[in-house]
């Protein structure tokens, strides 16, 4: 008797073209269960669960956090059968980012099995799933700054009841939690002042417009160094995002 994780590894593996011996092998999984599972009209318990196609449960909370992983470091690549792939790159170096994408990504799709693929200098944290562009219609040729990025009805929707949990994926993408100094002359003398600051930096204006909106929700100033690239300094602010975002680890 094989497990639901199993079984659900097995038909990915099948979908994308590896052949039954070589699966059989890998797995340990006998060739007549993989035949009769691959044959199985329907599917049986795998039934599309799709939040979007089926009316299927959505975390929602998890979802703005994904969301945010998404248009940061994230892409959705075809294969085989129209199985798309989601990915989130995640550095190597903060293991608490790469268990939260995980979970998150499992949270929103709990009957698919999520893996860690290791690349030269991060990890990708990977589903499959016939679904994912439907929850991720900002899918598109091409990178996230060179089109037009907007979010669905149902996706502002959810960011406005979860503004934290999206620029915590956001920021855990694409910003850090970083010290700044400055000098002051005082009686004559110069003296350096640290102190904390928030910076997300990206590309699309689209991506930055969503930051800036998802802030405003919550009442949290900013200001624009740089066109690519958004600041949160003042004392009250940083001590607001530190409850939801922190520092990277």
């Amino acid at each position: 008797m094989y497990d639901e994780r199993t079984r659900t590894i097995a038909l990915d593996a099948i979908g994308f073209g590896e052949s039954l011996s070589s699966v059989s092998k890998r797995l340990g999984i006998s060739r007549a269960a993989l035949r009769e599972w691959r044959d199985c009209v329907g599917r049986p318990g795998y039934p599309s669960v799709c939040p979007r196609c089926a009316g299927g449960p959505l975390d929602g909370a998890q979802y703005a956090h994904l969301l945010g992983l998404y248009l940061g470091d994230g892409c959705l690549s075809r294969h085989r059968r129209d199985v798309y792939a989601l990915r989130i790159a995640c550095d190597g170096v903060y293991p608490r980012l790469i268990d939260e994408a995980e979970r998150a990504v499992a949270a929103v799709n709990p009957r698919r099995p999520v893996h860690r693929v290791r690349a030269v200098g991060y990890i990708s944290v990977v589903s499959y799933w016939k679904h994912w562009p439907c929850l991720f219609p900002q899918h598109g040729p091409g990178p996230k700054h060179r089109r037009t990025i907007t979010l669905a009805d149902w996706q502002r929707e959810l960011v406005a009841e979860y503004p934290e949990r999206f620029l915590r994926g956001l920021f855990n993408s694409d910003g850090c939690r970083v010290a700044n100094w400055v000098t002051r002359t005082v009686a004559g003398q110069t003296k350096r002042y640290e102190y904390p600051r928030y910076m997300f930096s990206n590309e699309s204006r689209d991506i930055m417009a969503l930051c800036q909106w998802a802030l405003g929700l919550l009442d949290i100033p900013w200001r624009m160094p740089r066109p690519n690239a958004l600041s949160v300094a003042r004392r009250e602010a940083v001590g607001r995002m530190d409850g939801f975002v922190g520092a990277k680890s």
